[in-house]
Order: C-alpha cells, then sequence, then structure tokens
C-alpha cells in the first residue's frame, strides 16, 4: 500500500473511531441494528432495537460519569489539599500522563490510532479464525481500547529503542494489545454467562485477568451460601436490606468523612462548595454523597435496557458474520445481574478502598519513593466488578477477601508501574487490575529483554485459550453460544 493510500485508510478510521467506535452508544445501537437485520427483523424492529440499546447505553454511562465527575475531585483533592506529590492510580490520570510523556519525548499520538486500528484488525482476525484460535470474544469498548493503545504504545516505545515512534512499534503495539483484547476478554466468558445466566456478552474492561480469578478462587475462600442478598442483620440494620439506603448510608458516612478532612475552605476555594449562598456545609456533604445512590440507580436502569437488547440481536452476528463469537463490553454490564440488588456492588466498593487505603499507609510507612492517590474508576469499578463475581461464587466471605487484596494490588501495583515507566513523573498510572498486575509484567520483560519479549507475550497469550479448550472440548464454544451447532462447539481444529 503506498502513502497516500495509507493516509486515506487511516482518515477513514480516524473517522469512523472517532464518530462511532469512541461513542459506544452509537456503536453499541449499530451492533443491535445489524444483528437485527441479519436475523431479517422488520425495519421497525431493528430501529426500536437500536433506539432502546443507544438510549440504554447512553443511561448507563450517565450513571458512570455521574459518578466518576462526582466522586473524583474529591479523591484528588486529598493531594490537592496536603501538597502531596503523588501519582494518581486512574485510567485518565494516567492516559493524560502519557499523552504528556509522549509530548516531552517529542513523539506523535497520531501513531496511537493507527495501533488501536492493528489491535481492533487482529481481534476480528483472532476471532473469524476460532476454530483455529479458540478466541470467543469481541472487545469493543472504545474508550477502553484507545487508553490501552496509548499506554501500550508507551511501553514498547521506552522498551524498544529501535521501534520508537515508528511503525515497527505501533504493529508491534497493536499485535500485542489486540492479543490482549481477544484472550483475557475470552477468559471470561463461561463467569460471565454463569453470573448473567447466559446474556450474551463477555467483560471487555481493564479488569478481565481479575474476573478470572476471582471466579476461580472465590469459590475455595467462601461460601457462596452465604451471599451478601442472604445477610441476617439484627435489629434497625435490617433497614440495609434496602439497597438505596445500604448505599446512602455508607456513601455519607465513606465520603462524608473525605469532605470533612477536605475541608470547607479548600472545597469553597476550588468552587465545590459555595458558602456564600448560605447554603451549610451538613447540608453540601449530604447532597453530595447521597448522589452515589442515585448515579448507581440510573447505571443499573440503563444495564438493563440495553443489555436486553444486545443479547437477543448480537445472536445474528455469532450466527452470520463471526461464528459463536461474543462482544465483550464495559464492566458496568454485569451490575444489572447483582443478585444483592446493587448491596455487592457497594460492598465491593467499600472493601477494596479499605485495602486501597491500607496499602497508601503503608507506602507512607515505608518511604516508598512514588506515593500513590487512589482514584475512583479503579477503586469503584474494578472492585465493584469483582465484587458482584466473588459474591456468586463465594458470598460475602469471598467478596470481602478479594476486593481487599485488589485494593491493595492495585496500589503496590500501581506504584511499581508508575516508578519502572516513567509515569510518577507526569502524574498518573492506569491503576485498575489488569494494570496493575499483568501489564507491569509485560513491561518489565519488555524493558529487559525488548522486542523478544513482545513476541513471548504474544504467543503466552494466544497459548491460553487452547488451554481453555483442551479442558472442556464439548462444551467450550456452547459456553458462549448455546445455540451452537453440536460439531461445531465439539470438532477439533
Amino acid at each position: 500500500m503506498n502513502s497516500s493510500a495509507f493516509d486515506m485508510v487511516l482518515v477513514i478510521w480516524k473517522g469512523l473511531f472517532a464518530n462511532i467506535m469512541a461513542e459506544p452508544a452509537i456503536f453499541i445501537g449499530l451492533i443491535v441494528l445489524i444483528g437485527y437485520a441479519l436475523l431479517r427483523k422488520p425495519w421497525y424492529d431493528c430501529f426500536s432495537g437500536f433506539i432502546k440499546a443507544t438510549v440504554g447505553f447512553f443511561i448507563m454511562q450517565a450513571g458512570a460519569g455521574g459518578l466518576v465527575n462526582s466522586f473524583r475531585p474529591i479523591m484528588v483533592g486529598l493531594k490537592d489539599r496536603f501538597e502531596l506529590q503523588a501519582a494518581v492510580i486512574d485510567p485518565y490520570f494516567g492516559f493524560n500522563a502519557v499523552n504528556a510523556a509522549f509530548a516531552q519525548m517529542g513523539w506523535t499520538t497520531s501513531l496511537i490510532m493507527v495501533a488501536l486500528l492493528v489491535a481492533f484488525v487482529w481481534n476480528i482476525i483472532l476471532v473469524a479464525l476460532h476454530r483455529i484460535t479458540k478466541i470467543r470474544t469481541l472487545f469493543i469498548t472504545g474508550h477502553i481500547m484507545v487508553q490501552q493503545a496509548t499506554t501500550g504504545l508507551w511501553l514498547i516505545f521506552i522498551g524498544v529503542p529501535f521501534m520508537q515512534n515508528n511503525i515497527y512499534g505501533v504493529v508491534a503495539c497493536g499485535l500485542l494489545v489486540g492479543t490482549y483484547w481477544a484472550v483475557f476478554s475470552n477468559l471470561t466468558v463461561e463467569s460471565t454467562q454463569e453470573l448473567t445466566g447466559n446474556a450474551g456478552f463477555a467483560v471487555g474492561h481493564q479488569q478481565m485477568l481479575g474476573v478470572w480469578i476471582t471466579d476461580k478462587v472465590a469459590g475455595k475462600i467462601g461460601n457462596k451460601e452465604k451471599s451478601v442478598e442472604h445477610l441476617e442483620l439484627p435489629g434497625f440494620l435490617q433497614i440495609f436490606n434496602d439497597n438505596v439506603v445500604a448505599t446512602s448510608t455508607l456513601m455519607l458516612f465513606f465520603f462524608g468523612a473525605i469532605l470533612v478532612v477536605l475541608g470547607p475552605e479548600y472545597l469553597a476555594k476550588n468552587k465545590f462548595f459555595n458558602p456564600a449562598s448560605g447554603e451549610l456545609f451538613i447540608k453540601y456533604i449530604f447532597k453530595t454523597t447521597i448522589q452515589f445512590a442515585v448515579y448507581l440507580y440510573i447505571l443499573s436502569a440503563g444495564v438493563r435496557m440495553f443489555v436486553a437488547e444486545m443479547t437477543e440481536s448480537f445472536k445474528g452476528i455469532s450466527d452470520k458474520i463471526l461464528k459463536g463469537s461474543l462482544p465483550a463490553i464495559d464492566c458496568a454490564a454485569v451490575y444489572g445481574f447483582d443478585a444483592a440488588g446493587g448491596n455487592s456492588i457497594l460492598f465491593g466498593f467499600l472493601f477494596g478502598a479499605i485495602g486501597q487505603f491500607v496499602a497508601v499507609i503503608a507506602l507512607i510507612a515505608f518511604h516508598s519513593p512514588v506515593l500513590i492517590i487512589p482514584g475512583f474508576v479503579p477503586v469503584f469499578f474494578d472492585n465493584a466488578t469483582l465484587g458482584v463475581f466473588a459474591n456468586k461464587k463465594g458470598g460475602f466471605r469471598g467478596l470481602a477477601i478479594i476486593c481487599f487484596c485488589s485494593g491493595l494490588i492495585q496500589v503496590f501495583g500501581g506504584a511499581f508501574a508508575a516508578g519502572a515507566f516513567g509515569l510518577a513523573a507526569y502524574g498518573g498510572w492506569h491503576g485498575n487490575f489488569d494494570w496493575d498486575t499483568l501489564w507491569p509484567g509485560i513491561g518489565w520483560l519488555i524493558q529487559n529483554f525488548g522486542s523478544l519479549a513482545i513476541a513471548l507475550a504474544i504467543i503466552v497469550m494466544l497459548i491460553i485459550p487452547q488451554l481453555q479448550y483442551r479442558r472442556n472440548k464439548k462444551g467450550y464454544f456452547a459456553a458462549a453460544n448455546p445455540d451452537m451447532e453440536p460439531e461445531l462447539s465439539t470438532n477439533p481444529a
């Protein structure tokens, strides 16, 4: 392909990504529309499905965005209030840190879009060749794809000098990140299908390894018969059986304490709190913290709407285009399947937050060269997700242990990664579970073994679905699509 043709492809890809894939609500809606069309539904059913899926995802985004926008300033305020020189473990701060690092090095960020294109096409190829690769999932969470491709490219550029700021590094990043999307979302198929009652999707986010570990470990350290929804609370504590009451009350104490520590002067100075209007500080605390329950309710309502359409419509794509495949989507999609009515989400967040704060205290006590400020996205979305899966297999005890340990891992792993890969100086790192466990390991290997490590990481990851398949040849593909023909689910490569 000559230069002008490549430039044209890149322009088309950028437009496609900016207007569709980077807008996950529209992307999901179009997938539903295509799925229904392949099922030969009437045009009005196709249109109806598109609208409901798009609106449902926008509702979910409104809930998730409200949570993030309302509470990230609270967490980051601790850094500013006490003038801490620390890295924030949050994918948005990590994304901004990498972009700042790219600018400092004089590298162009336009290469990220090329890496993204390579990764997405590679994921499609791996699914299309599912009889050989055993991959069943297509990663379609657009904003997460951008964040991960960006950080993956940074790890390759700083680890392999001859790949810096050129097409070799871009292709290597695309293959590495695309393999990760395909393989690790594929790891979540069985656990997600079991949790959701075969709802027809897998998790495609930033804690896919965490979901797999949780599914394997929770039942061994907990008791699913003593799950969150079966907790017997004495006396007045029975009011906490209501998710809205439990969420509102616990957040009032949890985030309320942080707001008290920040103080009205700081909050007023940064225009979060306006005492000149006559508003009392206690009223501001109540109003702010109660929003947690509001946004969580909105998020859950959106999940129920778009997942219902996705479940039915994707059968068209799975049957006609990408045989036996599932979409790997935002982790928040599982929140609508919390058997505890949302309390697993709440407790997952709380125990994860406790783990993070304990780890931060340990970093301070042992004079860590990198100090970490917890970010809201990992502490909520990672641990709430793991909490839902843990409660399913290991009950309240499994949830508490796993989410507490996840909080520790997020901080310790984030501190190592931010320091090792030079992003502490730019103020951020991803902070999500997979990027505090798997990716620091990959990054360390790249730094020490260069391009050989990239090839080895891709090969090792591609072996994983082969091992999954060998353990369950008969039911492997049927786990993704229970209606699949028996000969496909049992036919060897």
